[in-house]
């Protein structure tokens, strides 16, 4: 990023589902920081794999060009089926910060069948003739619930006219739908995202809406680690263990 004079200039991307990856610090930084996820070093693999305390549901980034970079897996609990969840490499990481945000706040609901559709439909998605499902108002992106119960999967495509598909998101139709919805509501709201003007995407430059504005570099050095705070006061503090009671060693007798 340009600076001068303490300050950096940003690009606002809208809308936000063509700005590009982003640093996925911004999800497993907080992950492990915040929530406690655990994750194994493999200098030799270039992959990333996180595991969240109970060792139900694990994060894996994978740097492969053929399939999703991004798998969230999470085991059956009880009565509660396995899910997966995927996204592919451009997928902005502000939108799949929702979705492990959702999944990792302690105070969040059971699945009460919130409905993901909903936030789209706030947001004036629509349903062109071609589509099971919800398009936004630019045609870019759709949103699909396909299949039957026990088979069904949503699906999440972003796709531009020059251009193949940008990315892709999927969640088995056994997801809990809050945490569905939470990565629609990211999806459909119209605040841009911020990137590197050095960094904005080719894909999709002439469907977007790029402005720039200057921020303090101190703000922009510090944003990971005011949302790690933010997210890691959601978590109540462990008891603090009372000290052991001092017993005196016991007295030598001859």
């Amino acid at each position: 990023m340009r600076s001068t004079a303490g300050t950096i200039e940003q690009a606002l991307i809208a809308p936000r589902y063509l700005a590009g990856g982003g640093d996925p610090g911004w999800v497993t930084v907080p992950l492990h920081q915040a929530a406690g996820w655990s994750y194994g070093h493999d200098p030799l693999m270039p992959r990333v794999i996180l595991a969240s305390p109970d060792q139900q549901a694990q994060l894996r980034i994978d740097p492969d060009p053929d399939d999703p970079w991004w798998t969230i897996r999470h085991a059956r609990n009880g009565d509660k089926p396995a899910w997966a969840a995927t996204f592919g490499a451009r997928t902005p990481v502000e939108i799949i910060a929702a979705f492990t945000d959702a999944l990792t706040d302690p105070s969040g609901p059971a699945d009460t069948g919130t409905d993901p559709y909903a936030p789209l439909r706030e947001a004036k998605w629509d349903t062109p003739r071609h589509l099971y499902g919800l398009a936004s108002p630019d045609g870019i992106t759709c949103v699909e619930h396909l299949g039957t119960a026990g088979r069904d999967l949503w699906t999440v495509e972003t796709t531009v006219i020059e251009n193949p598909t940008i990315w892709r998101a999927h969640f088995t139709g056994t997801t809990p739908t809050h945490l569905i919805t939470a990565f629609t509501r990211s999806l459909a709201d119209q605040t841009p995202i911020a990137r590197d003007p050095s960094n904005i995407p080719g894909f999709g430059r002439q469907q977007m809406s790029v402005s720039t504005r200057r921020v303090p570099a101190a703000d922009v050095a510090s944003a990971l680690e005011r949302r790690v705070r933010a997210l890691a006061a959601r978590h109540p503090a462990p008891p603090v263990a009372a000290p052991a009671p001092h017993v005196p060693p016991p007295r030598r007798t001859r």
